[in-house]
């Protein structure tokens, strides 16, 4: 395990050893956001002396310790009993039975984490926020963007978000089991949000972001196997398999984007592909359908098509009309009206997106100009084809979705 740590590059290490070291700070002294910055502070202190004094033997454990002498510090500015609290815990962090337990590699604080984020004293969109932070590591404006929210909102929510936990009182540990599967939910969506932010960046060079859907799909699998018997957790599983089994034919020359009508079929992940099937066809039948089992099965029937003309529109469309009754989500909504365009005609999608023009949480987004653009161009309206890929192209900040809206826009414009 060590040779492997010494071969991954130091950023992606952090990215995996930071939640991990935050859950063991926050359960030992019970402030989080105290914990917060004593990590970051460990991750920048790594950062600056891996490259050049070499790495230590125990990644994690030199993470640990640092950040744990960061909140003695903090502690000792503070009363004589918040001292002597902290002088105790500092002490486990150099005995040996302790560091054997807690810094062993197969002692994963990461999903501790996840679900001690959701704390009771929280909203369920601020645990959610809190934990994308957190666990996923995400910025702020990134958050802000998977909820459709201006970037100022996010921040003030994540900032009460922390200063509700420690008005609270309640202890910031580990949750019971009953706990466990109270936040469950909670848990399912950062999960969801996190690979949704990897697989398709909200900002950027880059298309993907691999360490950020590497680690979602880790931590649902950590979820599945923990929770083998819960359709949900095996319904985002499949859905995670099922999406990221098309990442290779996503990019093409210089991080091009692909749409999946055009993608490389033969570059799918057929493994993924077949244990995605396999795991959302097992559990279909086994009771009550979620929005990530109906996500999941949606997924299949697009891998499961030799050619994008093999495509089932027709099952693709029933399924987002189950998904959209069970979920406000105008995403959802603006998919189905994709799929009934492929099915009932350009004109009767393109009525679809009318409706949903007055709803606020699409108002700046640049998915709704996109799929109004493509709806347009099969409409034969080339002139307002241009119009909508050039004002997505504006609102987008991934650089790859940039330049491919602006790239079907150039098509017409030349004509």
């Amino acid at each position: 395990m060590t040779g492997q740590l010494q071969d991954v590059p130091i950023e992606h290490l952090l990215r995996e050893l930071t939640p991990q070291v935050l859950a063991c700070i926050v359960r030992r002294f019970r402030d989080f956001a105290a914990a917060e910055d004593a990590v970051q502070e460990a991750s920048l202190a790594a950062a600056l002396q891996w490259p050049r004094e070499g790495r230590p033997a125990n990644p994690r454990a030199w993470l640990t310790q640092v950040a744990s002498r960061r909140m003695a510090d903090h502690a000792r500015s503070e009363s004589a009993r918040r001292r002597r609290e902290s002088e105790v815990a500092l002490e486990e962090v150099h005995t040996p039975e302790s560091t054997a337990s807690e810094n062993s590699p197969q002692h994963d604080d990461t999903l501790v984490l996840l679900f001690m984020c959701c704390h009771p004293a929280l909203t369920t969109a601020s645990a959610i926020a809190l934990t994308l932070r957190a666990v996923g590591g995400l910025t702020t404006a990134e958050i802000a963007h998977a909820f459709l929210v201006p970037e100022p909102t996010m921040a003030l929510r994540i900032s009460r978000a922390k200063q509700s936990i420690k008005n609270s009182g309640i202890p910031f540990q580990l949750p019971t089991t009953e706990e466990r599967a109270q936040r469950l939910r909670a848990v399912l969506h950062v999960l969801y949000l996190i690979f949704s932010e990897g697989y398709t960046s909200s900002a950027g060079a880059e298309l993907r972001r691999g360490d950020l859907s590497q680690e979602a799909m880790r931590l649902t699998r950590m979820v599945h196997h923990s929770q083998p018997d819960d359709t949900e957790v095996a319904g985002l599983l499949a859905l995670m398999l099922l999406t990221d089994a098309r990442r290779l034919a996503r990019t093409g020359t210089g991080g091009a984007l692909i749409p999946l009508a055009q993608q490389n079929r033969s570059l799918w992940d057929k493994q993924q592909i077949a244990e995605g099937v396999a795991l959302i066809s097992a559990t279909l039948p086994r009771g009550s359908v979620g929005p990530y089992q109906l996500q999941a099965a949606i997924a299949a029937v697009h891998d499961e098509a030799c050619r994008a003309d093999d495509t089932d529109w027709a099952q693709i469309l029933a399924l987002y009309d189950l998904l959209r009754r069970m979920s406000d989500n105008p995403m959802v909504s603006l998919n189905y009206a994709i799929a009934a365009a492929m099915v009932h005609g350009a004109s009767k999608g393109l009525e679809l997106l009318d409706a949903l023009e007055s709803d606020a949480r699409l108002a700046n987004h640049h998915r709704l100009d996109a799929v109004r653009a493509h709806l347009l161009e099969l409409a034969g309206d080339f002139t307002g084809a241009v119009r909508h890929y050039r004002a997505a192209a504006a609102r987008t900040g991934s650089l790859p979705e940039r330049n491919y809206l602006l790239t079907q826009a150039a098509r017409f414009s030349s004509e």
